[in-house]
């Protein structure tokens, strides 16, 4: 069947076709906080989503190899991060680990990453100051999705405007594409 996505030569999936359908698929962009023993990371994330209603919890998927996953897995927590569409320049801070010299400290208390003035709330995950708002969250689930795994974080602080929220960056407000 014509545009059923398979490739008729090899037999199956067309690489090409699944890539542009999941680059297609909305998705929001954040940064995700995380602290354990000493180090913190902030890292870009493309999938985070609430989950439950009662309890708030909230999921992010990150990958099983990063800084980030290490930090959240001995920390037990993370914070996200939602931008204003306009600070599509904050994210790209965050694709790779925040280097040890790019973290500011003051009185013990993380200040900076990467040149971006962070806050630190309940679970002790670091914060973007100027993040349209914000959620900290203590892991209360953890499921293996082979490159990835799903962190699931009840809400326990957030943050944000006296009002509605602003629209929030998405991946297709970025040249950034993620997928499969």
């Amino acid at each position: 069947m014509a545009g059923d996505g398979a490739d008729a030569a090899a037999g199956g999936i067309d690489d090409r076709l699944r890539r542009r359908v999941l680059w297609a698929m909305p998705s929001g962009l954040y940064v995700v906080g995380s602290a354990a023993g000493g180090r913190v990371n902030l890292m870009t994330a493309n999938l985070a989503i609430q989950v439950a209603i009662e309890p708030k919890l909230v999921g992010v998927a990150i990958d099983a190899t990063s800084v980030t996953h290490g930090l959240i897995a001995a920390g037990g927590s993370f914070s996200l991060s939602l931008l204003a569409r306009e600070q599509r320049a904050v994210v790209r801070r965050f694709v790779k680990p925040v280097p040890e010299e790019e973290i500011v400290t003051g009185d013990g208390v993380v200040v900076s990453l990467a040149g971006e003035a962070v806050e630190v709330h309940a679970t002790g995950a670091p914060v973007l100051a100027s993040a349209v708002a914000w959620l900290d969250c203590a892991v209360r689930h953890r499921l293996a999705l082979g490159s990835h795994d799903l962190f699931v974080g009840e809400v326990v602080a957030v943050g944000g405007p006296e009002g509605d929220v602003p629209p929030v960056l998405r991946m297709e407000d970025t040249r950034m594409s993620y997928g499969g």
